[in-house]
């Protein structure tokens, strides 16, 4: 397997490359992402290509935003078989700094988006999103991209990225993809590589809750009621753990008692030793 596509490693390098493809008229899509790549990862660079004429991939496994007990160590790497699979989507280069050059000694700076990362993930994740945050204003400061994409089964990403865009008056536009699922409905995500084959299978309680509480609703079930059933769903397939099942706003994010326009259900949970998480709009 031969690595053919351009890999650069420091912010200079990339910010020259990116500016000089501005000069000559072109735009640039920037696509984030942690590696273990799949298919969803790829819908994000041909999502890119839609909105500009080069895409630039970034592969940074970001240790900010693991916790103590989280997966750091065993987070899926394969930079040289990730690159094979982003040229063949069509990207055009590969930014791959390491830890070093992101949190350089005496790295002391943070981003914190107020509100968004205390909910959903937040709960159970403390300071993961203030990770994500970080080093997705570090991603973009060093592209300067025209647009960035990012999947929208990291909803809560997306919506915290696009506040900070907003907030601190980052110049590139950010673009959600939707969420690619296999043929059976369960969403791709590199920790699916986690599961055996029994834990597979019974995972696809997630999209089935969501389906499930998302026609009751639309039916005229109580919001509540309709929670309540889907987490019976998750739990019963053998779920260890059922971070949550909501209705939420999809730009605050905050609960929803009844249905509103913008709504998504969102759900997360730990199956054997994997957490999953995934969410679907209610209209």
């Amino acid at each position: 397997m031969t690595n053919t596509l351009p890999t650069l490693r420091t912010p200079a390098e990339l910010r020259a490359k990116v500016r000089a493809w501005q000069a000559a008229g072109k735009r640039v899509a920037f696509v984030p992402t942690m590696g273990a790549l799949h298919a969803g990862h790829l819908a994000l660079v041909t999502k890119g290509l839609t909105l500009a004429d080069v895409v630039v991939a970034s592969i940074f496994v970001n240790p900010k935003q693991f916790g103590p007990n989280e997966d750091l160590a065993r987070y899926p790497r394969d930079e040289a078989g990730d690159a094979v699979k982003l040229a063949g989507a069509g990207c055009s280069l590969l930014y791959a700094p390491d830890v070093a050059t992101m949190y350089p000694p005496g790295f002391a700076s943070f981003v914190r988006v107020g509100g968004l990362p205390d909910l959903l993930c937040g709960r159970v994740r403390p300071g993961h999103f203030d990770g994500v945050a970080t080093v997705v204003a570090k991603l973009l400061s060093a592209a300067q991209a025209d647009a960035a994409v990012f999947g929208e089964k990291d909803w809560q990403q997306l919506a915290i990225v696009k506040r900070m865009a907003v907030d601190l008056d980052i110049g590139t536009e950010i673009h959600g993809c939707a969420i690619v699922r296999d043929d059976d409905g369960l969403a791709l995500s590199s920790r699916n590589a986690y599961l055996s084959a029994d834990e597979r299978s019974r995972a696809l309680a997630l999209p089935q809750a969501l389906q499930a509480t998302r026609q009751a609703i639309l039916n005229g079930m109580p919001v509540a009621a309709a929670l309540a059933a889907g987490e019976r769903t998750v739990k019963s397939a053998g779920f260890v753990r059922l971070d949550y099942l909501e209705l939420v706003d999809g730009e605050t994010l905050h609960s929803l008692g009844t249905p509103a326009p913008g709504a998504r259900l969102m759900v997360a949970g730990v199956i054997g030793t994997t957490r999953l998480i995934d969410n679907i709009a209610l209209h």
